[in-house]
């Protein structure tokens, strides 16, 4: 594997590395001392995984609230989609900081995606499978997310949206002075 830096910190675009013969290829996905001798020092606890019918479907773009320390690895295993972070831990130095890579799974690629920093994917085909590999379980008094048409981000969206949740839809426009607050107070716990 070869664990890459983006522009928000402690973000990895992670590319395999495979073996390739006639019969195909072989790749490790996941090494815990692999990931902990590149910094990423994680034991996994629950998997997820997520299908989308449609291309242009649109999940995201969620985060958990400290005290929460869920990382995440994230991979299309089938399909392709345009998956976008987004930094909203306020003491970090690429606070607001946007990244998106397309993961395909006819590459493999994954993306690890520490705790604070939001995430989101558009399906760029149809039948669009997403894994995700976690750090903590999930816990939906912390679950939160910030709206992906937000213009206090000014993400863009390589595709029109054919499916998005009523949650992603209609949540509340990004409040600098409550976020920083609610996490503030998060870590303090």
């Amino acid at each position: 594997m070869v664990f890459e830096p983006t522009a928000i910190d402690g973000v990895r675009h992670i590319r395999l590395a495979p073996m390739a013969d006639e019969r195909g290829s072989f790749a490790r996905t996941w090494c815990r001392e692999t990931f902990a001798a590149n910094g990423l020092d994680a034991a996994m606890v629950q998997t997820s995984t997520s299908f989308n019918v449609r291309a242009g479907t649109l999940r995201g773009m969620h985060f958990a609230w400290p005290p929460a320390t869920e990382c995440k690895l994230v991979r299309c295993t089938r399909g392709r989609v345009f998956d976008q972070l987004l930094d909203l831990r306020p003491e970090s130095p690429t606070y607001r900081a946007t990244v998106s890579v397309t993961l395909d799974s006819a590459l493999g690629n994954a993306l690890w995606i520490p705790r604070g920093v939001a995430h989101g994917f558009q399906t760029l085909v149809d039948d669009s499978e997403v894994f995700y590999m976690m750090t903590e379980a999930y816990r939906g008094d912390l679950g939160a997310g910030v709206r992906a048409d937000d213009p206090a981000f000014g993400l863009t969206w390589p595709l029109p949206v054919t499916a998005l949740s009523d949650r992603d839809r209609d949540g509340p426009l990004f409040d600098e002075a409550a976020h920083r607050q609610r996490y503030a107070a998060g870590l303090e716990r």
